[in-house]
């Protein structure tokens, strides 16, 4: 991670950034493109109001019953020191706060700007923040001080990773929240640290829950949503592919039947590609990767492999939009100008914006608007003005979004 500027000219790039518009070349890509999301969602900068929008006897429900419950005698053993000078916070997919504990005079500070347990600090209603920005990219992340959207948490420093279940599919996010220590290096490798212990006992959990059967690895997850590309499973962190290998694996998970060399050169690149180039970068990949079949022709990827890609459309077909969104951190390799790989990018944002528009669901609507895809979604903006609660901040946000773009043509 790069290093961020100096808090004095921190604080000075955000109010460039409010009051212009003008991104600073010293802010950091992951937060400038989280910045772009608060200010397109209308957040407050100045008035955090993280909304509490569950009972308390809800709340205790759903943290006893969420699969990250296993993880917090591990999470308080590893993180919670008297007066280590931070909080942990452990948060579901919906960047709701499951729980909260440590240092007693971080989490009086913490509380009086909305991080309670109960909160959803997902950026659409928080703006830039470790927790929500995990969530929001799929990736571990560190905001410090001003790199926060809103003022008031411009005190603090916080880091946050996504936890994963053994499917690959993101349960939620770990977070610690404090002063100067949680600035370090250190903070940040232990954050990465801890989520791993974490997964290591869901995993186990998994296979104990497995009646008559051995433990297993976890089956192989490709990662192509919101980022260049990245394989977990085995038993190791996830590895980061090269570009065209993950093309190739995310092509032949949407072709199961298998696709020969001529097939996947059409996909990869029209007529420009030789068929000679896609058998040497498969035979590259047969060994370096373990999830194609062995000398299949045609090339076939492994029953086992499954992708984000697979998880959103599985919460897609029972009509969780919620559940769909918060798997979705961004387009699938948006870098990718592949022709198989631009189809299945455009369908599954067809597949999500058809959702949304059947939606009644305000904060599902609202996450849709604040990404990249749904910032122009003029029906979109349209059915959460109809759906939000009256004087809600969503419902506002939405007819000033619509009243802006109605006097803009």
């Amino acid at each position: 991670m790069s290093a961020p500027p100096a808090p004095r000219a921190m604080r000075r790039a955000h109010e460039e950034f409010l009051t212009r518009g003008w991104l600073a070349p010293s802010v950091r890509d992951v937060v400038a493109a989280s910045w772009r999301r608060s200010a397109r969602i209308g957040v407050d900068p100045e008035h955090p109001a993280p909304p509490v929008d569950i009972s308390a006897v809800d709340l205790t429900s759903l943290r006893r019953d969420h699969p990250l419950a296993v993880a917090i005698p591990v999470v308080r053993s590893l993180l919670i020191e008297p007066e280590a000078g931070w909080i942990a916070a452990l948060t579901d997919a919906e960047g709701r706060l499951l729980w909260i504990d440590g240092d007693r005079d971080v989490r009086a500070a913490v509380e009086r700007v909305g991080f309670v347990e109960g909160a959803l600090w997902r950026e659409d209603v928080a703006g830039t923040n470790a927790p929500g920005t995990a969530l929001a990219t799929g990736r571990a992340v560190q905001v410090l001080g001003a790199e926060h959207w809103s003022r008031p948490v411009h005190g603090l420093n916080c880091a946050a990773a996504p936890v994963h279940a053994a499917d690959g599919s993101v349960l939620g996010v770990l977070d610690i929240t404090g002063g100067a220590p949680v600035g370090s290096g250190m903070a940040r490798s232990l954050v990465r640290a801890t989520v791993a212990a974490v997964e290591a006992i869901l995993l186990g959990s998994t296979a104990e829950g497995s009646a008559g059967r051995a433990p297993t690895a976890p089956r192989p997850h490709l990662q192509v949503l919101g980022g260049s590309g990245h394989l977990r499973g085995g038993g190791g962190g996830p590895a980061a592919l090269t570009g065209r290998h993950a093309e190739i694996l995310l092509l032949l998970t949407e072709h199961r039947q298998g696709l020969t060399a001529e097939e996947l050169a059409v996909l990869l690149s029209g007529s420009e590609l030789s068929t000679v180039a896609v058998r040497a970068e498969v035979s590259r990949m047969r060994r370096s990767l373990g999830v194609l079949v062995s000398h299949s022709r045609p090339y076939r990827v492994d029953d086992g492999v499954h992708t984000d890609v697979d998880a959103v459309r599985a919460a897609l077909a029972v009509g969780d939009l919620a559940r769909a969104l918060a798997s979705c951190p961004g387009p699938v390799l948006p870098r990718s100008d592949a022709p198989g790989v631009e189809r299945v990018r455009a369908d599954l944002e067809a597949d999500l914006r058809a959702a949304v528009h059947a939606s009644r669901d305000a904060g599902a609507i609202a996450r849709w608007t604040a990404s990249e895809s749904g910032a122009e979604d003029w029906w979109a903006w349209e059915r959460l003005a109809r759906v939000a609660a009256p004087g809600s901040a969503a419902g506002l946000r939405a007819a000033e979004r619509l009243a802006r773009g109605v006097a803009t043509g």
